[in-house]
């Protein structure tokens, strides 16, 4: 059978469907999800300009709902997503909220667990199916998911990026696409995000794991994988 679009499944109903509410907006769905490793019971979505304006009618809402879910692009399930989350144990809440300067398709995602911990993100459809992270629990970052990447919340210590890239390097012949490091406080916890040309494998995020100043690893393959 011939594999359907997103856009496929959605169907007629949507009034002008585009990549940019519905591809995109699944994508940074999907994303938050690779970073829990929690039971999810409550998703909220904090909706930024004409992401709040048109959601519904373009299916924006069942496109993030599916992408915290973890389906794909393809998934029929995609239409009935609300009615999944439901069967998984997820409420599910829809609002609006002022991101600031950033661009009109614009989402904050909040995932609360069991145990009433939480993790936001803040991204971006910027068209065409592209996204754009900006906000990762609090740390300011530029991260597209079109690239295998690394995300580290480490101490903000001297020496712990070449540490990092050594192994990168040195240990797995692995070229850094790009690389992005925030902070909110000299000396405290600092978020880095490194972009890199082949897929995350579990032998790297072991030796990874090693480096004691390393306080939390998720990683990101845009194809799939551990």
């Amino acid at each position: 059978m011939k594999d359907r679009s997103l856009f496929d499944i959605i169907g007629p109903i949507m009034i002008g469907p585009s990549s940019s509410h519905t591809a995109g907006a699944l994508k940074i769905g999907k994303i938050a999800r690779r970073f829990v490793n929690k039971k999810i019971v409550k998703a909220e979505f904090l909706l930024h300009g004409s992401f709040l304006e048109t959601y519904r009618g373009h299916g924006t809402d069942k496109a993030l709902i599916a992408g915290v879910l973890g389906f794909e692009t393809y998934d029929e399930r995609i239409r009935d997503s609300e009615i999944e989350a439901k069967k998984a144990g997820i409420e599910i809440v829809f609002g609006g909220a002022d991101l600031g300067r950033v661009h009109p398709n614009t989402v904050k995602i909040i995932l609360t667990f069991e145990d009433n911990e939480q993790f936001f993100l803040i991204g971006s459809s910027i068209g065409g199916g592209q996204i754009e992270i900006v906000d990762i629990n609090g740390f300011e970052v530029s991260f597209s998911g079109e690239y295998p990447s690394i995300f580290i919340k480490h101490k903000d210590k001297v020496g712990i990026i070449s540490k990092v890239t050594t192994i990168l390097g040195m240990y797995f012949q692995m070229n850094i696409a790009n690389m992005h490091i925030s902070r909110k406080l000299k000396g405290e916890s600092a978020f880095s995000i490194i972009e890199v040309d082949e897929n995350i494998t579990e032998e790297l995020l072991i030796k990874l794991k090693m480096i004691e100043e390393i306080e939390q690893i998720r990683h990101f393959n845009p194809q799939g994988g551990i």
